[in-house]
Parts: structure tokens; sequence; C-alpha cells
């Protein structure tokens, strides 16, 4: 599939990729998900005439981009398109939507992603879940010729699929992280399920009777949180409480008019206020430890690391605490993950959030997501395992560049650059506030916009990284 790395830069993954004497494996490249990393992906394989089959585990093109329809992007349609589908959609006589306009997930998948997915008609499949991958005979253990054979991929309903490469752009929104503050599950939380929902409710269409007249408590520092914060005090009648572990919200509140993206200034901006005038009661220090289940209530208590507890008892939970990725279903296949982040082990380093923010991580392509096993490739949110500073248009980069070097181009797999933001919520000293950002959601509806993962990039570039140093 490839034949090297690009540059002095990847020197340290030469062993990850196929030197170019060995014969790449027969089949399609499978893509798996089929949202805006995955399409995007296909794009760039139509264009190259390369041949590809998208798997989507929805019954319909960008599932959990459905999940959160109604939530509007902060990110203008001008920043949300992938350049080659694009290109494919203007040769189809498709009129791209106002590039200032501020699409929902709905827009999003009705005027763009849908439209894509039909120009590869049959290529993508709906409904088709992956369960397990492999190579065709062979387990993990076995080396010799292993990068010769196809990969083998096993759908739920058990029927198998050969592929010559893999791009896994499944995502993290399925695998959202646990209440818990240290990583496990709070004790009780799994018996108190039911007042519990996951990040970005439709607190003000769909999921208003759970909500109105409730006492809620939002978990979480991040732009997910702050988007249902802000949708829950429009309802008059909700309690509303704020729960995070850090000592202060100061972070989490942004870059107000400093942000290059108006909306997302306007996000913290809104919710301090909403915090200062006793709208929303904010509990700092707060560290889930427990969730206990009384009927209708549930009693949630932190315990932070110096033993000191403190509770709050509410009707609803909405765990706003993040995503991370899962890797089972690659299993057999050989992947080197980072131990921190669950990233590759090159690209980790350039992420961490200990270090970067979504503006300061450097351009990365196809050597950077590369593994052990030639030919697999974890791309868009996935591919930044438990990292937060994850932005779509990296996921659009990072697929134009694996695309190209699975086509041989490796000219054009080593061009990586990329703009990135460099103010509001993605400034160097607001990286700790990301790590509650979810998958691919964004915004709110209402006139309320907010970001888990902004959809734009803005800013000053930043070029080099990747594979050519």
């Amino acid at each position: 599939m490839s034949d090297g790395c690009c540059g002095p830069a990847a020197i340290e993954i030469e062993q990850f990729t196929t030197p170019a004497t060995q014969s790449a494996p027969s089949g399609p490249v499978v893509v798996i998900g089929g949202g805006p990393v995955g399409l995007a992906a296909a794009a760039h394989l139509a264009e190259r005439g390369q041949d590809f089959l998208v798997l989507e585990a929805g019954e319909q093109v960008a599932a959990s981009v459905a999940q959160w329809g109604h939530v509007r992007v902060f990110s203008p349609w001008k920043f949300d398109i992938d350049a080659a589908a694009k290109r494919l959609l203007e040769a189809g006589g498709w009129s791209e939507p106002d590039p200032e306009w501020l699409p929902t997930g709905a827009e999003l998948i009705s005027d763009y992603l849908a439209p894509l997915a039909e120009l590869f008609g049959d290529r993508v499949r709906l409904g088709a879940r992956v369960s397990a991958i492999s190579r065709l005979g062979y387990d993990r253990v076995r080396t010799n010729g292993r990068e010769n054979v196809p990969f083998l991929i096993r759908l739920d309903d058990g029927e198998e699929l050969r592929a010559g490469a893999i791009i896994d752009a499944s995502g993290t929104y399925t695998s959202p992280n646990v209440l818990g503050a240290g990583g496990l599950p709070a004790h009780g939380e799994a018996a108190a399920s039911r007042l519990v929902d996951h990040a970005l409710p439709d607190v003000l269409g769909a999921d208003r009777d759970r909500y109105e007249g409730r006492h809620t408590l939002v978990v979480g520092a991040g732009h997910s949180a702050a988007t249902t914060l802000l949708a829950l005090a429009q309802l008059e009648d909700a309690r509303i409480t704020w729960a995070i572990r850090g000592g202060s919200a100061g972070r989490a509140y942004g870059g107000g008019a400093a942000d290059a993206l108006p909306a997302r200034g306007a996000l913290g901006t809104r919710l301090r206020a909403h915090v200062e005038s006793g709208r929303i009661q904010l509990l700092t220090g707060f560290f889930v430890h427990s969730v206990t289940r009384d009927g209708d209530q549930a009693t949630v208590v932190s315990r932070d690391p110096s033993g000191a507890e403190q509770s709050v008892t509410v009707d609803r939970i909405v765990a706003a605490t993040g995503y991370r990725p899962d890797h089972s279903i690659a299993s057999e296949l050989r992947l080197d993950l980072d131990p921190i982040l669950g990233s590759t082990r090159p690209l980790a380093p350039l992420i961490d959030p200990n270090q970067h923010s979504c503006g300061t991580v450097p351009a990365h392509g196809v050597d950077e997501l590369s593994h052990p096993e030639p030919g697999y490739y974890a791309v868009g949110v996935k591919s930044y395992g438990r990292a937060p500073t994850f932005l779509m248009a990296t996921g659009y980069e990072q697929v134009r560049s694996v695309v190209a070097a699975i086509a041989g181009d490796w000219e054009a797999a080593c061009e990586v650059r990329l703009d990135l933001p460099e103010t509001g919520v993605c400034s160097a000293n607001l990286a700790e506030a990301q790590e509650q950002r979810v998958g691919l959601a964004t915004g709110i509806s209402g006139g309320l916009l907010a970001t888990p993962l902004p959809l734009a990039t803005v800013g000053a570039a930043n070029d080099g990284g990747g594979c050519c140093g």
C-alpha cells in the first residue's frame, strides 16, 4: 500500500510502512464510518479512481451526526465542506449552501453529506456494523507474508468482506466516557443509568419533557456541557446545577470577543452570565464518586483526592464527560497505541492536551497515522484517542494524505498543510478546558451556539509536521 516514509521526520515509524518490493493485497479500500470524515475519504478515493466501499453502522449516513441534528454548528458552511467532496458535488450540479450560514447537524446531513453519499451509490452500505477485523487466514501472531494478504472484515450479521486497505473513520460518539472522575464508572452509575443522558440531549425539542420542571445536573467542563447548560437555562422552571473538577470555570468560558468565531466566543460569555446571576449553580472541585438512585431521583456524591465530599440530589444527569476510542474491532491487528492517549505513538506528542491546544497541533498525515499493520489507518476523531484537540479540518487533511499514500502518490501524501485556530477556546492557555469535547458534535440550536469539536479552521497556518520533515 505504501513505499516508506516521506522524510526524516518519520524515521521512527519506517518499520510500519510496506516496502515497495512487496505486492499490495487485493480488494477495495474499505472505509468504516459514513460521517463527514469517512465520506471525505470516499471523495478522495473516488477522485483518484480507487475502488472503495463505505460501511456505515447506522440506518442513514452520518448516523452519529443525526443524534445531534438539533444542534447548530458555530462554524459557517465555508469551513465545513471537504475540498474533494465539494469538487465532486459541484460536478454533479450541486449548489453550495450560503458559505456564511451556520448549519445544524440535520442540515449538514441533508444539504451536504446525504447528496455526497448519493454520488457513491451502492458503494455506501447502511446498517453495516463492523464487529471484527483481521487478515485473511492470519491472526495477530503470524508474521510471514501477512502484508500481502487482504484484510478480513466481519459484520455483525456474520457477512465477511475483503479489503486491500482500511480507513477507520468510525469515530468515538458511541463510546462515551463514564461519570466517574478517575476514568472508572462511579459506584452505582449503571444502576442509575435510566436517569443519565449523554452529551447533547435535545433539551428544547424531543427531550424537553425530561428536563422541564426538573433539577438537572450537568457534569463536564467542555462545549457539550455548555451547550446543554444554555439550553436548560431557557426552560423557565428548570433547576440547573453544573459540576466541574476544576477550581474555577474561567477556562471553560473561552475567549469571548477575542474568538475568531463569534458564535463560539458568545457561548462562554452567556454561560458566565448565567452562573454569575445564579441561574446556573456551579459546583467546583466536584469529582464524581458515586450515584445512588432513589426512585426518580439520584444523589451524586463527589469525593476529591483529599477525601473531602460534597453531594447533590437531582432528577436528571447529563454526562458531558467526553468520549474515548474503541479499538476492540481491531484487536487481531498489529496496532501500536500510545499508552496514555490511545492514538498512534508518533501522533501522541503532537496532540497531547497537556502540551497542546487544537491551535498548536502541527499538521500531520499518513506517517503519523501508520501502524505496524500496513494498510490500516484510524482517522478523524478516533485517531486522536482521548486527546480533545481534534478539528474536523484535521480529519479532512488526514484522509487526503492517507488516500494519496494508498494511491502511491507520496509527494501529495507529504504535502500536509493545515490552518488552525489560535483564539477563543483553542488558545494555548485553555487546553485543559477541552477534555470534555465530543466526537463530531457541534453547537446548539435556538441561537445558543457552542461546540465540543469545531468544524472550522481559522487563524494562523501551522505548516510542516507530517512525513516530510
